[in-house]
């Protein structure tokens, strides 16, 4: 038998079976792509669900997402998976009403153009009751300056700072980030979390334009879009699609070690199942896809390669959504448009972000009814110690309820009493927003290059791709491409859209 350069035997012939270790999304897409190519798949996860942040839950008889509500429409990856589910044309995008900001002296308009907050007109009049006279000056300058000033800074907040000022950031990007990723603009990546930026900045001159020019390549002009009827339904459509073609499903087991099977040359995972008198089951497969979070991927794969140990990931912020459905006919003008996002700075309010789900998405407006509308809330920014959980996420349903419909009153201008809340409910997430942190793409090519002296190998997930659908999607499917490509898995079998099919009614699930 030959042999590889490592040493180790050479594959005679193509892998037959594969292994997937996670069942949020990226674990689903992985499985859909190796059964597409001709491979036996299981998939193993610990929850008793699959989905992972994307799902649903039911409130005041309306299914609604209990996660991910939207995709970015930066590239290509969610439109074409969805379109080989059949799910295109459930596409939709947001209301244009816009966005505000919540900030120490009230509600503002939010920026109409550019990304992350980052305008791509700050002279614009809309900015300037959050920017001040000065803040638009200084803002201006972006302008002018050479394309080179701020481009060796490695964070969006060190970018945004040298390009146009303390008051854009602290004022108009930081409420965007510390909403959506629960993070500082100091201490995300720009290349992460802004895939691109940093080259079109060099191409157009100017931080503005840039942000403008990644805006406007987005389909309809929109940062982002979802589903009619909730972007759960590509969860639930992956699911159907594996059971489908065979791909065998466990779950509801823990994975509490991963080794390699010397008779098949193969992965092999124990499990157990708590539940049930701690019953274990052995899984395997040829090839092996981690798509867990980072902390198990990091603990699993660690017992075959030492070095892997260093790229451990710290825990990312515990988040809880509150879903509340009111009736107020005095919401049907969305005061604030499709909602708000809260300086840290702003006293008297404790979320971190809202959502107006009936004014952003006509599909729930019309599920709701007149005069009822969905507002979401978001609790949990990043704490000092990121094993902290921050105070509002330790709250009880019930009073996180009670804090959520005042915190609602005040964002929305709109009283709201308990005698209007017609259903609410508390969906709370661990670790769901992975840590972008200044270097992470170099963590993760350093992280990949360890996990290369593993044989038929790859992990997968938003601790690597980063934060949103978009990115995990995009990385998932090119991991697994390489993966089959290094095994000699023939080509020939890609996955291809089948229009014709009908994606099953999504049936409702709290994650």
């Amino acid at each position: 038998m030959s042999a590889e350069p490592d040493g180790r035997p050479a594959r005679r012939t193509p892998p037959r079976s594969a292994l997937v270790v996670g069942g949020g999304v990226s674990g689903l897409v992985a499985a859909r792509d190796l059964a597409a190519r001709g491979l036996r798949v299981t998939l193993v996860e610990a929850e008793d669900h699959l989905g992972g942040a994307v799902g649903a839950h039911q409130v005041a008889g309306l299914v609604l997402d209990s996660g991910a509500e939207s995709f970015a429409t930066r590239s290509r990856a969610v439109p074409d998976l969805l379109d080989e589910l059949g799910l295109g044309e459930r596409v939709v995008y947001p209301n244009r009403s816009g966005s505000w900001l919540f900030l120490p002296e009230g509600a503002v308009p939010a920026p109409d153009s550019g990304i992350l907050g980052i305008p791509a007109d700050p002279t614009a009049p809309r900015l300037r009751a959050a920017l001040g006279r000065a803040g638009v000056l200084r803002a201006g300058l972006d302008r002018r300056l050479p394309a080179f000033v701020g481009m060796t800074e490695r964070s969006l907040g060190g970018l945004v700072r040298a390009r146009m000022g303390e008051r854009v950031l602290d004022r108009l990007v930081a409420p965007f980030t510390t909403g959506v990723h629960s993070a500082h603009p100091d201490d995300l990546d720009v290349d992460a979390v802004a895939p691109g930026l940093r080259r079109a900045l060099r191409e157009h001159g100017s931080l503005g334009a840039a942000a403008g020019a990644l805006r406007r390549a987005a389909p309809a002009g929109a940062n982002v879009a979802g589903l009619r009827g909730g972007m759960n339904a590509l969860s639930e459509t992956l699911v159907h699609d594996l059971e489908r073609t065979g791909v065998k499903l466990v779950t509801g087991y823990d994975v509490i070690a991963l080794d390699r099977d010397p008779r098949r040359e193969g992965w092999m995972v124990i499990q157990r199942q708590p539940r049930f008198g701690h019953k274990t089951a052995v899984a395997r497969g040829e090839l092996l896809v981690m798509a867990t979070d980072g902390a198990a991927a990091v603990r699993l794969l660690a017992s075959h390669e030492e070095e892997l140990q260093r790229f451990a990931p710290e825990p990312g912020p515990q988040v809880a959504l509150a879903t509340l459905v009111v009736d107020e006919p005095h919401l049907d003008g969305a005061p604030r448009g499709t909602g708000l996002l809260v300086s840290e700075d702003a006293r008297g309010v404790r979320a971190k972000a809202l959502t107006h789900a009936s004014a952003k998405w006509d599909w729930v407006r019309q599920a709701a009814g007149p005069g009822r509308h969905v507002l979401r809330l978001s609790y949990g920014r990043a704490q000092p110690d990121a094993t902290a959980v921050p105070p509002e996420v330790s709250l009880p349903d019930d009073q996180l309820v009670r804090l959520a419909l005042s915190d609602a009153s005040t964002l929305m201008g709109v009283p709201l009493r308990p005698a209007q809340l017609v259903g609410a409910d508390i969906v709370r997430w661990r670790s769901a927003l992975p840590r972008a942190g200044v270097g992470h793409a170099r963590r993760v090519a350093d992280f990949r290059r360890a996990l290369a002296q593993l044989p038929d190998a790859v992990a997968v997930g938003g601790w690597l791709a980063g934060t949103g659908l978009a990115s995990v999607v995009a990385d998932t499917r090119a991991q697994v491409r390489a993966l089959l490509a290094e095994a000699g898995v023939p080509d020939d079998a890609a996955p291809a859209a089948d229009p014709a099919r009908t994606p099953p009614t999504s049936t409702p699930r709290k994650d």
